[in-house]
């Protein structure tokens, strides 16, 4: 989805998490964009389902926060399975993508007859930087 099809919430949500240092939690996106009329979670939270719904922002289960995507261009469907390497000393989160997991994720499902609907891969640890 373009960016300029977006209302005023999703572009303030959406510019706040692609400016941000790291991932942010529902209620710092609300606490940076008081100044922008946020008054309440629920508008943030509207916001935040419908820029993942659009592939655009991804929820990290474990941190209980959200990330802009990586390619928000191209959509998080064409990548098949989203995963992400998340720093546990700096909170670094790095996206990526890898073929050969999907695809063997994809076979195993369909040899269990489960109809898969999201795969989200979150491996916690270290960062080079924060390794060394």
């Amino acid at each position: 989805m373009p960016k300029t099809d977006l209302t005023r919430n999703q572009s303030l949500v959406f510019d706040s998490l692609v400016e941000a240092d790291g991932p942010l939690s529902a209620y710092t996106l609300l606490d940076r964009l008081r100044d922008h009329g946020f008054r309440a979670p629920l508008q943030v939270y509207r916001a935040l389902d419908k820029l993942v719904e659009f592939g655009m922002v991804h929820r990290l289960e474990s941190l209980n926060a959200f990330v802009a995507c990586a390619h928000p261009h191209e959509g998080c469907a064409s990548h098949g399975t989203v995963a992400f390497m998340i720093c546990n000393k700096c909170n670094q989160v790095t996206e990526f993508h890898d073929h050969e997991v999907d695809h063997h994720l994809s076979a195993i499902t369909r040899k269990q007859n489960f109809k898969a609907e999201k795969t989200t891969i979150e491996i916690r640890g270290l960062c080079a930087a924060c390794a060394a």
